[in-house]
């Protein structure tokens, strides 16, 4: 986050041997990172609610035949690079934001349904056993045993796609969503390293400030 201070980023560039130019100040950093924030937050609902549900599918009885196609279809939404996703999405989404949600959602699904998957899985069976000898339906069994039971590691997948979803929504800056990857590109347009190593290290420390928060939450789900 220091990085991203203007006269910190103008005194680095000096010393790479660049000119220092014009750098950004910290109050329009600030709203792009608040802007940045947001759209990495859509895009990690889009992503859970998503991962967990296909996640959930997979290991069902009734969905064991379908789980290999639906592993199959996330990796290959996860291979095609986000800039390539939010390129041709732009004809029929237009600029701003859903390009890059839609980026978000194919980059980030796959994490979180072999997270979910595996969570789910580890449950012992003699507890599933137990709820269903108590009388639980399937649907009972799943909210009120594997679903508890997982948490811990369903937090710890959801954690990991925050933090793609954070460094990944930079890319959104090409579909002209305001975001710190906006700084980046202007730089590179204007060839002024400046505001490129603001925007570089404001997402980087973002990234990490969302990372200690779903440890936080990490701890209390295993409490």
């Amino acid at each position: 986050m220091i990085l991203s201070h203007p006269r910190v980023a103008q005194s680095l560039v000096g010393w790479l041997g660049e000119a220092p130019r014009r750098a950004l100040g910290l109050d329009y950093l600030a709203a792009l990172a608040l802007h940045h924030l947001v759209l990495a937050g859509g895009g990690l609902v889009l992503v859970a609610l998503a991962g967990l549900g296909l996640g959930i599918a997979a290991t069902r009885d009734g969905g064991a035949p379908l789980r290999g196609g639906i592993d199959t279809l996330a990796a290959a939404a996860q291979a095609v690079p986000p800039v390539v996703v939010v390129a041709l999405a732009l004809p029929i989404l237009g600029f701003g934001g859903p390009p890059t949600l839609l980026a978000l959602l194919c980059y980030g699904v796959m994490p979180v349904l072999r997270g979910t998957v595996g969570a789910l899985e580890a449950v012992p069976r003699e507890a599933r056993e137990a709820a269903t000898a108590m009388g639980l339906t399937p649907l009972q069994i799943l909210a009120r045993v594997e679903m508890p039971l997982a948490a811990p590691a369903i937090v710890e997948t959801l954690r990991t796609a925050l933090v793609l979803a954070v460094s990944t929504a930079a890319v959104g800056a090409l579909a002209g969503a305001a975001t710190l990857g906006t700084p980046i590109v202007a730089g590179l347009q204007n060839q002024n390293m400046v505001p490129m190593v603001q925007g570089a290290a404001a997402t980087a420390a973002l990234a990490f400030l969302c990372d200690a928060a779903m440890l936080g939450l990490a701890a209390l789900t295993r409490r």
